[in-house]
Order: C-alpha cells, then structure tokens, then sequence
C-alpha cells in the first residue's frame, strides 16, 4: 500500500542520490544534512542492503543503490506529471500519455520537454516509463504514443523513425586525468567495464562490449568480472561518478558530452553503428487526435535538430 511506503525517506535517497552528497540534498530540500542521513539509514534498515557507500570525502552510490535512484527517480517524476495532469485536467485540458524507456526519458527526453509545455500549455502530458512493446491506442488507459529502441518490425502500428544511433566508450574526465592510460581500446583492459544488460526479445541483436572489442582489434580483454546494470541511464550515471568505462548510445550521452560530464576518450575513433533505432509509434488505425499529433510533430522536429547537432 502507498501509505506504507516510506516516501520522505524515499525522497531524500533520491535527492541525495542525485549529487552523491547528503550536504547538496539538505540544500535542495531545507533540511540538515543530518536529516539525510538518517532518512537513508532508515530505509537501508527497510531494505536490508546499503544504499551508499561511506568515506571520508563523502558518500558514493553502491550499485543497488544506483538501481534504486534510477527506478525511484523515474516514480517520482511520473508521480509528479501525473498530479500536473490531473490539475490541468480539472482546468479543462486534453490528456496525452507518452511511453518510453526510463533512460530516454531521463537523459533525452525530459531536458526537452519544457519547450513542448510551453508550447501547448493547455495539454496535459504524462510520461509512462517502459520497456516494453505495449501497443498503443486512443483509450483513457493506455499510451496514445510510443517511443521504442529496437528493430522492429512494429506491427499493427504506424512508426517513424527518429533516431538513428552509434555505440563509443565514454568515461569521466578525472578519469582520464587519474587512472591509467586510456590511449587505444587495448587500454581498457587497466580499467572497470560497464555492462548493460539489454533486457528485450531481441537483446541478442544488440551488440556489447564483446562486439566493440572485436570490431575495435583489442577482443582478447576478459569481461566477466566487471560490472552490469539493467539500464544505459544507471551505466551512464556511474561512468558519470568515475565508476569505470560505459559503452554509450550516441542519444543517451550526447546531453552529457556537450555538458563535459563525460568524454569520449577515443574521440570519432571506434565508433560501432548500432542495428537499433528510436521510433515514434501510434496506433495504427484511426484518425490521430490533435494533442497526440502536436506531441508527434514537435517530437519528430526535436529528433531533427538533434541529427543535425550530432556527427
């Protein structure tokens, strides 16, 4: 049950999840950082794990606890659109629900979005954070829209593709600037690897770190021993954090190349085409109504700018 559910505490995880400092999250929440830390002992003890990793210089994410961040980050703010939704259904606006991965979400999608609220102010936009290929339809109870990462074929659905996207290694610079060498791909062998476990029926289809290997001549680098996560967006942020080398998708990093938080230590070298691509799906039949075709004409003109932006 909700009530039962320890939302301060949860809360406080997530914002101090979020800068990896319990100091920035009192900050963003007015409270002490000592009201932080004992919010996050308190549902360590719930869950029975750590969530954090204690040092002297401060705290850092264990890899359960990048996991938590990542699905509680992504619950909030639904939560959060939901309840704008449902005000601006009471002021009389037209509802969209928008499903799509939780890592598009986080680090392509809602950077965007306020320039699409500002733009059809009157449309109440919810955002469902899933994987999976649930069809779209012009009904009260599920998605109107879809943005999928696959191949296809995406039958029974009208798609357009957006994006394109390629496969490189990505670090944080304080990587580059401390740890070993990191010159050619056979370097990599010095540093952590990070695995994402692409969970889909066609996860067989989508290349890894293996893959990159082999195409990038360094194939004899051992891998079983390095770290995995469920999502691109967790793998992302723990490269972000120093963790080691994620092997990124050209859309979820770009946002955070252009900002410097991660580098691509091989530069346009070694880049892999990936056989996968971003697609706009709706349903496919019916006339589309209005707010479901603003979203997808301002979604296809973002996808645009952003190939134009993009090597």
């Amino acid at each position: 049950m909700i009530d039962r559910l320890p939302l301060n505490s949860l809360r406080a995880f997530v914002c101090a999840a979020r800068h990896e400092s319990f100091k920035a999250a009192a900050s963003d929440l007015h409270v002490t950082p000592g009201a932080i830390s004992r919010h996050v002992k308190q549902l360590e003890a719930r869950l029975g794990t750590e969530l954090f990793e204690r040092h002297a210089q401060g705290v850092r994410l264990t890899q359960g606890g990048a996991r938590l961040a990542e699905e509680c980050g992504a619950a909030f703010a639904q939560l959060a659109r939901s309840v704008q939704a449902a005000s601006r259904a009471n002021a009389g606006s037209t509802q969209l629900t928008v499903s799509a991965s939780p890592s598009l979400i986080q680090h392509w999608l809602l950077p965007r979005l306020a320039d699409f609220e500002s733009r059809y102010p009157d449309i109440g936009l919810a955002l469902e954070a899933s994987a999976q290929l649930v069809e779209p339809g012009w009904h009260e109870d599920r998605a109107q829209l879809a943005i999928r990462y696959g191949q296809g074929p995406w039958s029974g659905v009208r798609s357009t593709r957006l994006m394109n996207e390629t496969l490189f290694p990505v670090c944080a610079p304080s990587l580059l600037e401390n740890g070993p060498p990191l010159e050619t791909p056979a370097d990599l062998a010095g540093h952590t690897l990070l695995h994402v476990k692409w969970l889909s029926n066609q996860a067989e289809l989508f290349p890894g770190w293996r893959e990159w290997l082999e195409a990038a001549g360094a194939p004899g680098i051992e891998l079983d021993m390095h770290r995995r996560y469920s999502l691109f967006g967790l793998a992302l942020d723990q490269a972000i954090a120093g963790h080691g080398v994620a092997l990124a998708t050209s859309v979820l990093a770009a946002d955070r190349l252009a900002s410097g938080v991660l580098v691509a230590p091989f530069g346009s070298r070694y880049v892999m085409a990936s056989p996968f691509t971003y697609e706009l799906l709706l349903p496919g039949a019916g006339e589309v109504p209005a707010a479901a075709r603003a979203f997808a004409d301002w979604l296809t003109d973002q996808a645009a700018r952003f190939r134009s932006s993009t090597p």
